[in-house]
């Protein structure tokens, strides 16, 4: 691929931050309440880097990765499914034809079946270009991303244990962030197997349109002998986040917001906007108490995130 040279270049520069920031020191970030921002790539580092002389790169893939480790993004938002023949494969759909030069659904192709294809760049979709990547494996992935990078893993199957699993396998456990959600009747689940194995956000589902259930669900969850390491916040009314970033910071319990297409906090708006306006978006978050943020505009927060300092 063109970018090859240019990742590789970016990979030189950066191996010495790199060292110093690595996985390790970006769970201690998350887990003290004066770690600053941090930066969560959704799906990897997809997106067009003009700045850093980048074009765009396939979702969910090694090139994604690596990009990632050369801009300086500590986290990076990744999709399990499992094949048919029971092999982890990082691939969002449930099925791979957005993402790749192939059809069908994930559960219904071997592993042998999906290395065959080729992901298109970027999100995907009819017409993308065709790429040399392949869809990677957990334990592909997992090998690139040490010393490197967290992961973040959006488990989309119910394979939590063999997720888990494959990460306690891989040595894994200090650089992973496993996530899944829960509602106010959920028991505590991050002193609960397998989420007790590996570092654990949850994600609050709620019923209510204003979302004051999320705060109840926050306290059962940090109510247990082990607590989550996060909480990923679903989608918010404006009005209920300083409730919920109070109750958050009075746990002890680091925010986590998507701004992606939408925002996922109604009235401030997503990544679209934050490109034209950062600090109405990501600067607003910020100044409510939020401290990771994942996004598509990966090169532009973290722009603003030098600014910010």
């Amino acid at each position: 691929m063109v970018i090859r040279p240019l990742l590789a270049a970016l990979l030189a520069c950066t191996v010495a931050s790199t060292a110093q920031a690595g996985p390790a020191e970006t769970l201690r970030r998350i887990a003290d309440p004066k770690g600053g921002m941090i930066a969560i790539a959704h799906r990897g580092c997809h997106a067009a880097a003009p700045a850093h002389g980048l074009g765009t790169a396939p979702e969910n893939s090694r090139a994604g990765l690596l990009r990632c480790a050369a801009l300086g993004v500590e986290v990076m938002e990744t999709d399990v499914r499992r094949t048919r023949d029971g092999y982890l494969v990082m691939v969002h759909d449930d099925s791979v034809d957005r993402t790749t030069d192939g059809t069908g659904r994930v559960a219904d192709l071997t592993l042998a079946q999906v290395r065959a294809l080729h992901l298109r760049d970027d999100e995907g979709g009819e017409g993308a270009r065709v790429t040399d990547e392949r869809v990677p494996t957990l334990d592909e992935l997992l090998a690139l991303a040490k010393g490197r990078i967290v992961l973040n893993l959006d488990v989309k199957d119910a394979i939590y244990g063999e997720v888990v699993d494959a990460v306690v396998r891989a040595g894994a456990t200090d650089r992973v962030i496993v996530k899944t959600f829960a509602g106010v009747g959920s028991p505590p689940l991050a002193p609960m197997p397998p989420y007790d194995r590996v570092p654990f956000a949850v994600i609050p589902t709620t019923a209510d349109p204003h979302a004051a259930d999320v705060v109840t669900t926050l306290r059962r969850q940090t109510s247990g002998a082990r607590k989550p390491v996060a909480v990923e916040l679903p989608v918010v009314p404006l009005a209920t986040l300083p409730a919920i970033t109070a109750e958050a910071r009075r746990l002890g319990m680091p925010v986590w917001v998507n701004t992606l297409f939408k925002g996922f906090v109604t009235g401030l708006g997503g990544d679209a906007e934050a490109a034209r306006d950062p600090q109405a978006v990501w600067g607003r978050l910020a100044d409510h108490g939020v401290r990771l943020i994942q996004t598509d505009a990966v090169e532009s927060f973290l722009a603003w995130r030098v600014g910010r300092k």
